[in-house]
């Protein structure tokens, strides 16, 4: 089954103005909202942060069928498992059959400055990651839970309240370990497009398979759900001028991953020449070249995409998409 989310940019806009785009989502007709949880945004000036787990609440009571979830929140470091299970367990509840939890291993512009630790290197990231993983899902099914792992204890731990209809864990990663492990114990798999096609056809969906193989799972209902960058505009121009608040997200790995300033990664994204600021970007104010671009993520397997739109008249988007892009998306797929 095909789903069309909308990405709320937390690191973009403030609380109300994200609730009132998830309430406005809804309206036009997207199947999901998801809201990363970032301590500290991409940007210091005009940046933002709200926290997930309260916004969350809010979409839910504010709305009547929009699925809502994290892409993604970190469970290993300002987060301890137990209290991400106990948070998604209340939302779950209030709203049966609408949250997922996306989950990953985290960034240190928002992990080192809320706990002042060193930052890890992968190795032990991906491995506080399964641990978090493990422990929550021994939470949300058990009572009384002792748990003694490498990174996490708990003592006689209980969920009490706890979701009738269980909420999905999703793992975003950007490689093959990553993707292999969500295949195997997640229920859906996050990435984002914009990079090497290689990428998706060649290690990430191929691991995903193979992870559910090595599972034992079918892979029936799994989701694999892509972050989809989007400019659309009826002015070209004005698509492309929008990228530039995201400069950030065409910086390599190797140019941010040590980054833990918000006013450092804006001098780096500053920096970047618009055209490499929309590298990462469907720029474009023709809805028939939108759906061919997206078209062969369709065709390599995703089935739900979740746009995120740079430009500040959100609503503006959402209106435009909902009315020139999402019925051909959907009758694409039948």
């Amino acid at each position: 089954m095909l789903r069309l989310g909308y990405k709320a940019s937390a690191e973009q806009f403030d609380s109300r103005r994200l609730l009132d785009f998830a309430v406005e989502a809804e309206v036009c007709g997207f199947d999901s909202v998801f809201i990363s949880d970032h301590f500290q945004p991409w940007r210091h000036t005009g940046g933002h942060a709200p926290a997930a787990f309260p916004w969350m609440g809010a979409v839910g009571a504010s709305t009547s069928r929009i699925i809502m979830g994290t892409s993604v929140l970190t469970p290993t470091f300002r987060h301890h498992p137990s209290m991400v299970a106990q948070a998604f367990g209340t939302l779950g509840q209030l709203f049966p059959g609408r949250v997922i939890l996306g989950v990953g291993s985290g960034e240190s512009l928002n992990e080192v400055p809320a706990t002042g630790a060193p930052w890890p290197e992968m190795k032990e990231r991906f491995a506080r990651l399964r641990e978090a993983v493990r422990l929550i899902k021994e939470l949300w099914s058990g009572e009384r839970i002792t748990f003694e792992g490498e990174f996490y204890r708990t003592e006689r731990a209980t969920i009490y309240d706890r979701p009738d209809v269980p909420v999905p864990i999703y793992v975003a990663g950007a490689g093959p370990m990553v993707a292999k492990f969500a295949g195997r114990v997640g229920d859906g798999f996050i990435c984002t497009s914009g990079k090497a096609w290689e990428l998706y056809s060649e290690t990430l969906l191929p691991n995903v398979a193979a992870g559910l193989e090595a599972a034992g799972r079918s892979g029936e209902g799994y989701d694999r759900m892509i972050e989809m960058k989007v400019s659309f505009d009826t002015d070209k121009a004005r698509a492309l001028q929008d990228t530039r608040h995201w400069a950030a997200l065409s910086l390599s790995p190797e140019e941010k991953m040590s980054v833990e300033d918000p006013l450092e990664m804006e001098k780096l994204s500053d920096a970047l020449p618009l055209e490499r600021a929309a590298k990462r970007w469907i720029v474009s104010d023709d809805p028939e070249e939108h759906v061919a671009r997206i078209r062969p993520y369709l065709d390599l397997g995703f089935n739900h995409l979740v746009f995120h739109a740079p430009g500040e008249d959100q609503a503006r988007f959402l209106r435009l998409y909902a009315e020139q892009v999402l019925p051909r998306l959907r009758a694409l797929a039948g």
